[in-house]
């Protein structure tokens, strides 16, 4: 079930209002320079391999801390899930998360190995509206209580994010019209994301999402 959640995480981070615009930038990043397609799929092959170790990276360390802090799990899931519904509800409008904002710059992917730092950088600047939905994969990982696991599930989230990326490099002359209803529905889809993080946020204070885990171990 937590795999299921972070991967749809990863989904929702893609077709998130400020993610899904900016992705015919981000494959002209790619298609820069690459002399065929098998090229340009490589360098965006390269750049989910980079924000893919980034998050792996992550999840190894809040999972880290979950397990240091497993006396305290009830206190644990009562902050992370509460975090989880503050993230739900700024997509809401009504909870302001300035700090969400995506670091903006040029880029120029070259090849291979800077489409992989590029895929790094983004990672860590936390392309706008991803970050409340790494946040949650993050709080997530965070209340496993094994590191193993916690990696596992930000693996699950990269590849939540990093497949549509993928097919959409593939399928681009033929999503225009996915696209285009998308991005006409975003304020639906804002509320779907929002709705969507605060159940997860309560599920996780009230220790069922462990209970969960437990029963199916």
């Amino acid at each position: 079930m937590l795999y299921l959640i972070t991967f749809l995480e990863g989904i929702l981070s893609f077709l998130s209002p400020c993610m899904l615009p900016l992705l015919p930038v981000y494959l002209s990043f790619f298609a820069g320079g690459a002399d065929g397609r098998q090229k340009q799929l490589g360098r965006i092959a390269a750049f989910i391999l980079g924000f893919t170790l980034c998050f792996l990276a992550l999840g190894t360390g809040f999972a880290a801390l979950g397990s240091v802090l497993n006396h305290y799990r009830r206190a644990v899931n009562l902050l992370c899930g509460a975090l989880m519904v503050v993230f739900g509800l700024s997509f809401l409008d009504m909870v302001p998360l300035p700090f969400f904002k995506g670091v903006s710059g040029r880029v120029k992917v070259t090849g291979p190995v800077s489409a992989f730092l590029f895929g790094m950088v983004y990672s860590v600047s936390l392309t706008p509206c991803v970050g409340a939905f790494l946040g949650s994969a993050l709080l997530l990982a965070t209340t496993s209580g094994s590191i193993a696991q916690g990696a596992l599930m930000l693996l699950v989230y990269s590849l939540g994010m990093g497949i549509p990326f993928l097919l959409s490099a593939l399928l681009a002359s033929h999503l225009d019209v996915f696209f285009s209803g998308i991005k006409a529905h975003y304020e639906v889809l804002n509320r779907v994301c929002g709705g969507f993080l605060i159940v997860v946020g309560i599920v996780t204070a009230l220790g069922w999402l462990n209970a969960l885990m437990g029963l199916l171990r």
